[in-house]
């Protein structure tokens, strides 16, 4: 009997919300991963059976959490991390990796961090319906790309309402509401010449205060989310239409190809020219795409 399922997600057109890797797995006694890191977030929920995790914290410093059926744990970008079944009643679990523009805010408000890697439900039937979430796509590997992603949606939907709070913080409520004017803001005027002051300014706070909430709501400055949006929309362009790569750049807001080009090289390690020859779609010939 296969006692485990592991599948890698197809397509990497999601921005807000994108999928890597999936599966679920009955352990042996004393199996182990790690130490290592990951490039997303990668959370596991545990079915059945108890086992170890050690992590590091947010100051580097490895931590070790004993974690049961109906827990879960929350592995971070970056976090070196082990994780050990039990030797006598080793776990089951299923897990899920995933990153996007929006994960940092959702999970600061379940309140999953370096620190609290550990998810405890708050909501029972929440829980359960959760879980059936993460079975689901670890066992339909086959549907549709948007398929899955709408249901990775709803497992965050019953990750974040079976673990937070009834009532989260009169200012964290407030911050939100900041961040997402801000996150509206550039969505519809990325292609425009917009600076930080005028997205504060949206927001009606100054630009220092508005970079530190933005920051610790998203975990990139201002600057750094609108540039990084830039290319992540340069990129579908670059992939999925016949524009040249001056147009393009003029489209996510860069009338200096050269500064589009540096831009677009600092965030994905080529030129546009080069990153699109290597994921350009069949039917987009070398001639149409100048």
């Amino acid at each position: 009997m296969q006692n485990w399922i592991f599948s890698i997600f197809p397509n990497d057109n999601f921005v807000d919300l994108g999928l890597f890797q999936f599966g679920w797995e009955k352990c042996a006694p004393a199996h182990s991963f790690g130490p290592a890191a990951r490039n997303h977030y990668l959370f596991h929920y545990v079915l059945s059976g108890t086992g170890t995790l050690m992590a590091d914290d947010s100051k580097g410093v490895t931590q070790t959490y004993s974690i049961k059926s109906m827990q879960g744990f929350m592995i971070f970008p970056n976090q070196i991390t082990t994780y050990v079944a039990d030797h006598d009643l080793p776990w089951e679990y299923v897990w899920i990796e995933f990153d996007g523009l929006r994960v940092k805010s959702i999970l600061d408000t379940i309140g999953l961090s370096l620190d609290k890697p550990v998810y405890h439900a708050r909501n029972k039937n929440l829980r359960k319906d959760m879980a059936n979430e993460m079975l689901y796509i670890a066992r339909n590997k086959d549907a549709s790309p948007f398929h899955l992603i709408g249901h990775l949606y709803l497992f965050l939907d019953y990750l974040m309402r079976s673990a937070a709070d009834e009532q989260m913080e009169s200012g964290g409520k407030l911050r939100d509401f900041y961040i997402h004017e801000a996150l509206t803001y550039i969505e519809h005027n990325f292609q425009n010449d917009i600076t930080i002051e005028d997205i504060a300014s949206v927001c009606g706070l100054n630009r220092t205060y508005f970079g530190k909430i933005f920051k610790e709501a998203l975990g990139k400055t201002p600057q750094e989310f609108l540039v990084n949006y830039r290319m992540l929309k340069a990129a579908e362009l670059l992939k999925l239409t016949h524009l040249s790569i001056g147009d393009i750049g003029i489209t996510v807001g860069y009338a200096n190809q050269m500064h589009f080009s540096r831009a677009f090289k600092n965030c994905y390690g080529v030129s546009p020219r080069e990153w699109r020859n290597q994921n350009r779609l069949p039917g987009i010939s070398e001639d149409e795409r100048g």
